[in-house]
């Protein structure tokens, strides 16, 4: 089951990664109404939790993104079509990522752009090593 019925998932940008576990929907929620810009008490308020619990509910789903913080969990969450039900991103590394993260089989373009990134990825591993020597 993906994160939520339209699906979508992060792009990573953090050394930690995204989790392999999906954002619930009170979760997806959580965020959408972060990144419409309420306040942590607001947040708590919509979904009848304490406010203090939502700095801890939060984390979780910073945790699952792959985020360091709301902003960047609110950028890789829109890059990943969270927010708006649609991926943003296609033929890509990302959109490869975020066929994974639904549990998909990534499409042939998506595969072909995971390829590419690889291909680059190696490559400038070996400048860099040749560089060194």
């Amino acid at each position: 089951m993906g994160p939520s019925p339209e699906g979508g998932g992060p792009v990573p940008s953090s050394r930690r990664g995204p989790s392999s576990r999906p954002l619930s929907a009170r979760q997806l929620d959580a965020l959408r109404r972060a990144a419409d810009g309420q306040t942590h008490k607001q947040i708590g308020r919509g979904l009848g939790i304490d406010e203090k619990s939502v700095g801890k509910f939060m984390t979780e789903v910073f945790r699952k993104l792959g985020a360091s913080n709301m902003p960047n969990a609110v950028l890789l969450a829109c890059r990943a079509g969270l927010l708006d039900g649609r991926p943003q991103r296609h033929g890509d590394h990302a959109g490869f990522a975020a066929h994974r993260y639904r549990g998909e089989e990534p499409c042939e373009v998506c595969w072909e752009g995971e390829r590419a990134y690889r291909r680059d990825r190696r490559a400038a591993r070996k400048t860099s090593t040749s560089h060194a020597a």
